[in-house]
């Protein structure tokens, strides 16, 4: 058991027969009464996020998640399979889950999945992507890094903001935590 005061983003626990992931975690103490831990939580099983208030003094389940490092390999009929190098194992996902993550996935991307008990809950991304851009505005001669930027579409739909100067058909490197365009790859 672990108090919820203690969680921080990225720590996984049981309530209600839920299982929980915590993207956010914050300390509010609201004018009068007592302190509360406001949180943003996702759902790791329905791939749900909402947002709560809980006691700090409230008691959840840690729940431990194992990892193991995969290939993605492609999506059929709403479910993402995975490929174990080792044992050649395959692993599926339903899409629903891991929608968002799949914004960052290329076919043979190695990555690694995540595990609760004997179920497969998630991925787990590497901290930045390279990703090509398959759309976006012609650029602006004269552009500089500061200027307001432009949306540009990756080769895996994701939406992300560059900078003017940005072609269509350059690599560039993503940000996974929050889909943010980090400088052009190498």
């Amino acid at each position: 058991m672990i108090s919820v005061g203690d969680l921080r983003a990225g720590m996984t626990f049981e309530k209600d027969g839920k299982l929980i992931k915590v993207l956010d975690a914050s300390h509010h103490k609201p004018g009068k009464g007592n302190t509360v831990m406001r949180m943003k939580l996702k759902d790791l099983r329905s791939g749900a996020t909402t947002e709560t208030t809980m006691r700090p003094d409230e008691k959840v389940k840690k729940a431990h998640i194992d990892t193991k490092d995969v290939q993605y390999l492609y999506i059929q009929d709403d479910v993402a399979t995975f490929m174990d190098l080792t044992t050649y194992e395959q692993y599926e996902i339903p899409v629903e889950v891991i929608k968002e993550e799949l914004k960052f996935l290329l076919d043979n991307m190695e990555v690694s999945i995540q595990f609760y008990e004997s179920e497969v809950v998630g991925v787990s991304l590497p901290t930045t992507v390279i990703l090509t851009v398959a759309e976006t505005q012609p650029s602006i001669k004269g552009a500089t890094v500061s200027g307001s930027g432009k949306p540009a579409v990756m080769e895996t739909g994701l939406v992300v903001s560059v900078p003017d100067f940005i072609e269509t058909g350059e690599k560039l490197e993503i940000n996974t935590s929050n889909g943010d365009y980090v400088r052009r790859a190498k």
